[in-house]
Order: structure tokens, then sequence, then C-alpha cells
């Protein structure tokens, strides 16, 4: 077998803890003893002034413009979709989101939310009391 391979038969039985499992391009692949650990820091909650649970997010940001993703696995019709608009306003389970350019308004119950992205930077938003 070849160097170009994923699997490594000279490899198989004998691997001990921080050997490569495998080479490819003749280059050695580490596994997860011997990879690198790379963390980004993530700041503390208590510099967002309270718990950033979702809810507490929604509050400060309501008013700002949002593109809400959801997913609906019970529907074909409405299976994913997205609702864009202003954030008017949210509850322990749900968001209000109203359409100005349909005049549409939505309650969408969080359970189906896969993603919210707002056009503005919310760190002046979390960072209010």
């Amino acid at each position: 077998m070849n160097n170009n391979s994923f699997f490594n038969p000279n490899l198989v039985g004998n691997n001990t803890v921080g050997t490569p499992l495998y080479t490819t391009n003749g280059t050695t692949v580490p596994n997860q003893e011997t990879a690198p650990y790379q963390t980004t820091p993530i700041p503390p909650a208590s510099s967002l002034g309270e718990d950033p649970y979702i809810e507490n997010v929604l509050k400060k940001t309501a008013r700002l413009k949002a593109s809400v993703y959801m997913t609906f696995p019970d529907s074909n019709e409405w299976r994913d979709r997205k609702f864009d608009g202003i954030l008017e306003g949210s509850g322990r389970d749900h968001i209000v989101l109203s359409e100005p350019s349909t005049g549409n308004w939505y309650i969408l119950p969080l359970i189906y939310m896969d993603l919210i992205s707002f056009d503005e930077n919310l760190a002046n938003y979390l960072r209010k009391s």
C-alpha cells in the first residue's frame, strides 16, 4: 500500500497514544492527542450585563432589523423559511416580528428558529442595562 492512502497498515495494531494514525500525500496527520488545541477566548457573561440567554439578548435588541431563519420540520410548504423585518418583541418561547414592506406581523416560536442575524453590531445593545 502506498503512503498516499488514508490508511497505513504499518501503524495498525501498534498505535500508541500520541502517534499519528495515518499519512496522506507523504504528510503525517496527527490524531486528537497530538493535534494542537486552539481556543478563542469568550468574554465573561458578566461583561454583557446579565446572563446572555437568548431571551435576554432578544429583549435588548428589540426594534432592530433582523433576518430570522426557521425550519418547520412537519410542513412541506413552510419547511425552511426566512423572515425579514423588525424585531418588535420577544418572550421566553417566541419572537414577534413585523414586516414593514407587507404589513404582516408574525409570532414565531423559538423552537423552530435556526438563526437570527442583525445588520448592526450588537455589542452596544448587549452592554445596556
